[in-house]
This record gives structure tokens, sequence and C-alpha cells, in this order.
């Protein structure tokens, strides 16, 4: 049976055979990709159609209210759960 410092020298020569065999066949992939590229003429569009969009989100983001209780002079958005003062009641009356 092997010893622990024997299994550790194992470990980090297999490491290294992965790394190496990794960084081969991701060289080969990016060869055939290169060159299904070149025999089609393919553009980054083809390949890639979405582009690079940035996740926008709304999130966060401020709305202005769209309705106000004039007892209070309190203001919802519209959005979300309705305040008391408007839950049940006819909404057009609060509209600003």
């Amino acid at each position: 049976m092997a010893t622990y410092k024997e299994l550790l020298k194992q470990q980090e020569a297999l490491a290294q055979q992965i790394e190496e065999a990794r960084k081969k066949e991701i060289a080969d992939a990016v060869a055939q990709v290169r060159a299904l590229v070149n025999d089609f003429g393919l553009t980054q569009q083809d390949v890639f159609p979405g582009g690079r969009k940035s996740a926008k989100s709304t999130s966060g983001t401020k709305v202005a209210p769209k309705y106000r209780d004039p007892a209070t002079g309190q203001t919802w958005t519209g959005r979300g759960k309705a305040p008391k003062w408007i839950e049940g009641r006819d909404r057009a009356q609060f509209v600003i």
C-alpha cells in the first residue's frame, strides 16, 4: 500500500496531467470552431444571435405616483399591495 506522501505526489502528477489534457482539448475545440466559422463564413451575430444585451432590472427604479389620498396627501404608484386608504374604493376618484 502507498504512503500518504506518495499518494499526494500521485495526486499532484494527476492534477497536472488533467490540466494539460484540458488545455489540449480546449485548443482542439477552438481550432474546430474556427475552422467551421471560416468554412461557412459565419459572423459573431450568426453564432451568438442574442448579442450581449445587459440584463437591466426595473427593480429599484422610481415610479411616479398615480393615486393620492386627498385627506392625508399620501400617494401610491399603483404597484404592489394597495394601501388601506384605497382598498375597496373606486380608484378613479384618487387618480392624480
